[in-house]
């Protein structure tokens, strides 16, 4: 983490700090008003998280406006760590505390023996740092090994070696909850956590007391609580004990983009920029909604374990593969501009088998499960984007006897001498192309409406080794 300074004109004593007017608050009071400023002046809490709008938006607003502390419920990826990491920004940008605090000390209520010591030697002359909110926030991912030591702390041997009682409290090195005082302190899927480190915890968070070692001191610390959890673990199996649950004032249910167009959104927000060096490539919107709906699809497939979720990556990993797919035809073929076409979404099965758990037994029953994916996906925005009469108008120029082929060793430019005889295919692909008519987005569309016309049972297909050729059905 970059060291962010604080500007030298903030209070750097105790007494200055009085006479500034600075006033300490509780940090869930801090995020309050923070929130309450942001809502007035029409400002969105969290920039980046998409499709919440309606849905999950408002219940953060209300939970953060009664003060609570709030786990998240949610498959995988469903920015449930996006938000709760953004909470951050609701805090203010500077907080004082006694120097040196290892435990972010309130100058006007120090809680540690250390920050009491200091402040009751020296009063007003107290030295005063300032914390950034960036370091205000701590995070653990809850795994079976985590220890009551890594959250809450643990006698330090090398205190005790120095000298120390083991009964002093400067002994102690503390843990993460307690570095995060006066602070936000978040806990990645929860259930995982062990009954017995949960009982630790609440203990923290409930009764302001911690024991180590049988050593007991009373610390009242001044925390928010976020913590994220799968649905399935949180209500089926029962590993969250009642008490922890009952420390939670709200339980937000977070969701997948429920719309294809949030879902091009966040992939566009989140993907790698498919260009390289000197080759560019150009996705079309329709290829876009192709990946975004194969992740639809999965999500509504019986074949497809839905407890585990179809993450937003996958739809961002598939987009990516496929432009790298597209690349690398274009590097082959010498060409500086490229559009991933219909032939490029066979790559996608090394970006789809480890993001989706299909519920089937041999590899084969796999492979068929992401064909049928693709291809319904394919047809789906087809249907969508291309009126049956131009699908019509173009099927009659096959029933002609036109025989199209198509493939990743046809170059962008060669699909462009089709149109001059099919006058029904370009029209269609006009309207697709929204005036983008670079060879490499001509092509793409080309090779979509092909694939459209053969999945709606217009044309027949032969397809082999990355190669295909169209031809009419009347014609064997």
């Amino acid at each position: 983490m970059i060291e962010i300074k604080a500007p030298s004109s903030l209070p750097r004593t105790l007494g200055e700090l009085k006479k500034s007017g600075w006033r300490s608050q509780s940090v869930k009071e801090e995020i309050r008003i923070n929130t309450v400023a942001r809502i007035k002046a029409g400002q969105e809490l969290f920039s980046g998280v998409l499709g919440f709008e309606d849905t999950v938006m408002p219940q953060v607003e209300n939970a953060l406006l009664a003060g609570h502390d709030i786990v998240f419920l949610g498959e995988r990826g469903q920015a449930k760590t996006r938000i709760i990491r953004s909470l951050v920004d609701l805090l203010d940008e500077w907080m004082p505390i006694i120097a040196g605090s290892e435990i972010n000390d309130d100058p006007y209520a120090p809680v540690s023996r250390q920050a009491r010591e200091l402040s009751a030697t020296n009063g007003d002359t107290t030295p005063i740092d300032w914390v950034h909110r960036s370091a205000r926030y701590g995070e653990k991912l809850a795994t079976p090994d985590t220890s009551i030591a890594d959250l809450i702390g643990e006698v330090d041997p090398i205190k005790v070696a120095e000298g120390r009682y083991l009964s002093d409290e400067l002994t102690l090195h503390y843990g993460l909850v307690p570095r995060c005082n006066r602070g936000i302190f978040a806990i990645n899927e929860l259930p995982d956590l062990s009954e017995r480190i949960q009982v630790g915890l609440l203990n923290v968070l409930e009764e302001r007391d911690i024991q180590i070692r049988g050593y007991k001191i009373r610390l009242p610390l001044d925390i928010m609580l976020v913590a994220s959890a799968n649905p399935d673990d949180y209500t089926n199996r029962g590993r969250i004990i009642t008490p922890l649950k009952d420390r939670f004032g709200s339980q937000i249910r977070t969701h997948y983009p429920l719309e294809i167009d949030t879902e091009i959104a966040v992939v566009r927000q989140e993907s790698r920029n498919a260009s390289v060096g000197d080759v560019k490539v150009r996705i079309p919107n329709f290829m876009e909604e192709i990946i975004a709906t194969i992740s639809h699809l999965a999500r509504a497939s019986t074949k497809i374990n839905q407890r585990s979720g179809v993450s937003v990556r996958l739809t961002t990993s598939n987009q990516e593969l496929m432009c790298a797919n597209a690349m690398r035809r274009a590097l082959k073929a010498k060409e500086t501009e490229v559009a991933p076409r219909v032939c490029d979404l066979d790559a996608l099965a090394a970006s789809t088998a480890g993001k989706i758990e299909i519920d089937v037994i041999d590899d084969s029953r796999e492979s068929q499960v992401f064909d049928q994916l693709v291809r319904g996906a394919v047809l789906q925005v087809a249907k969508q984007r291309i009126s049956a009469e131009n699908l019509r108008l173009v099927t009659e120029e096959f029933v002609e006897g036109k025989v199209v082929q198509t493939g990743e060793d046809i170059a962008s430019n060669d699909y462009l001498a089709m149109l001059k005889t099919m006058p029904g295919l370009r029209a269609v692909v006009g309207e697709l192309i929204d005036g983008d008519e670079s060879a490499a987005v001509v092509a793409s569309a080309i090779e979509f409406v092909l694939e459209g016309l053969h999945l709606s049972k217009r044309l027949n297909k032969d397809a082999k080794a990355g190669k295909a050729i169209y031809r009419s059905k009347t014609i064997s």
